[in-house]
């Protein structure tokens, strides 16, 4: 379950973070009240998968896959572009996420 807790963590934060852009500075009622929840389940979601994951390593996965999967949702939706440094930086995050779950013994505490 600390998974799945995990994976809905990343997911209602790219949902906030997404709104918090439309949201126009918390000017428009729709979006504000996307980020206020969606942060708020976030959060929630997080503290149940930190019952049974080290804090570091459910920290670490949850903003780097929360920062690549905002990142695509900016190329995709808002059309921002990603130069090379940008692409390079986020395959780091996607390599190190990778190496935390394939070979660390501390995702399993």
């Amino acid at each position: 379950m600390k998974w799945f807790f995990l994976c809905i963590a990343i997911l209602t934060e790219v949902i906030a973070t997404s709104a918090l852009k439309s949201s126009e500075g918390f000017t428009k009622l729709t979006p504000s009240l996307v980020v206020v929840i969606g942060y708020s389940l976030a959060f929630y979601f997080l503290s149940l998968a930190l019952k049974n994951m080290s804090v570091g390593i459910a920290y670490a996965i949850w903003s780097g896959a929360g920062t690549v999967l905002i990142a695509l949702v900016g190329y995709f939706y808002y059309k921002q572009e990603l130069d090379f440094a940008a692409i390079l930086g986020l395959s780091l995050i996607v390599i190190g996420v990778l190496v935390i779950n394939l070979f660390s013994n501390s995702v399993s505490h």
